[in-house]
């Protein structure tokens, strides 16, 4: 096993905590920014996990990019949400 697979595998269980935390935090609130940042941070664990059990670990696939695109998307959402209902 290389360093690189364990370091992905420590980001994807990183990211997969962060996303537990959010959902959490959202479960308390029912506010839909942590809804939004936990869907976010598990699209991330996702997309890590696929690139360690990727045979080629080749992050460089459109796939991988569409996937971090969307959680990135996910997250900007999240804050211009919370701003618009800030501001009524």
């Amino acid at each position: 096993m290389s360093m690189i697979t364990i370091f992905i595998g420590a980001i994807a269980m990183a990211s997969l905590v962060i996303s537990l935390f959010f959902l959490r935090f959202w479960k308390t609130t029912r506010d839909r920014f942590f809804l939004f940042f936990a869907a976010s941070f598990l699209l991330e664990a996702i997309n890590r996990i696929m690139t360690g059990i990727s045979v080629l670990q080749n992050e460089e696939s459109p796939l991988y990019y569409l996937i971090r695109l969307i959680a990135y998307s996910l997250i900007i959402i999240a804050i211009i949400d919370k701003n618009k209902t800030r501001n009524k």
